[in-house]
């Protein structure tokens, strides 16, 4: 069996100077395919760029993420959404990215992703490739996932492949290889370098190998600003330091603020990032 070599990359979330250095190290690689497992959108100000570059090849295949469809519900004030989002000045970010797509005629490209794939290869196991997993796109999937949990998602599959975490991860559970392919455009472990999982079919098996590319983040960091994002508000501006650290900070302050039933202004990030910083 010749082998069979394909990048898997998630979470780009608007970054595409991350997206390009992954596309180009996959490239080098011998990649012969790309899956790109969910977020392509949000957060960052490249959302058009970002997706626009992936529709342009022949060679990559796609799974929804939450934020792919996230920006979709917003866009048509779906009732699947708490009704005081849509007037929240919090969420600048998310309808500035909605608006951008459905100017470029891009909102509705991810209405037609799976929510799963399954990759095939003569005589090795199956691969279940899910943004979060197959059961929902915001469930994490770890070293830390039970592994009664693994067996149930796994259905009979011997890799199992999520995304949505932001952090690479690879494990064992009862037979089922668990790999998580951690985050292109926002990476949340402490390194900026962008993450993806490069998997290789061989007589042998499936071989994964997780990497992780330099990149010059400073472009994206200013197209923030220059793009008009940063402009929106708080969220934007939590997201533009997720990038600059490298650290997820919208989870801890969104947790933050709804116990202590605090408003999320520009006033609670503030004494969130000095808590978080001093």
């Amino acid at each position: 069996m010749p082998p069979v070599r394909l990048a898997v990359i998630a979470d780009i979330h608007g970054n595409a100077d991350a997206l390009r250095a992954v596309l180009a190290d996959a490239r080098a690689q011998g990649a012969e395919r790309v899956l790109v497992n969910g977020d392509v959108v949000n957060r960052g100000p490249d959302s058009v760029e970002a997706l626009s570059l992936l529709l342009s090849r022949d060679d990559v295949t796609f799974t929804l993420g939450n934020h792919d469809d996230l920006v979709r519900l917003w866009h048509g004030r779906s009732d699947t959404l708490p009704g005081d989002w849509f007037t929240d000045p919090f969420w600048g970010a998310t309808d500035w990215t909605a608006t951008e797509l459905s100017r470029a005629g891009l909102l509705e490209v991810p209405a037609d992703w799976p929510m799963t794939r399954t990759l095939e290869a003569p005589g090795l196991p199956s691969v279940l490739v899910a943004h979060g997993t197959p059961a929902d796109y915001r469930e994490s999937l770890s070293e830390r996932t039970d592994p009664r949990r693994v067996a149930e998602l796994a259905g009979g599959a011997g890799v199992l492949v999520g995304s949505h975490i932001h952090r690479p991860a690879q494990v064992e559970r009862g037979g089922v290889l668990v790999l998580n392919t951690g985050a292109a455009g926002t990476p949340m472990d402490g390194d900026p370098r962008t993450q993806y999982l490069l998997l290789t079919a061989t007589p042998g098996g499936w071989v994964p190998e997780l990497r992780r590319v330099p990149y010059d983040r400073s472009g994206v960091l200013r197209r923030f600003e220059t793009s008009g994002l940063l402009s929106t508000g708080v969220s934007a501006e939590i997201f533009r330091d997720e990038v600059l650290t490298a650290r997820s900070l919208y989870t801890p302050y969104w947790v933050w603020t709804e116990q202590g039933g605090l408003p999320r202004d520009a006033a609670t990030w503030a004494a969130f990032r000095q808590g978080v910083e001093g």
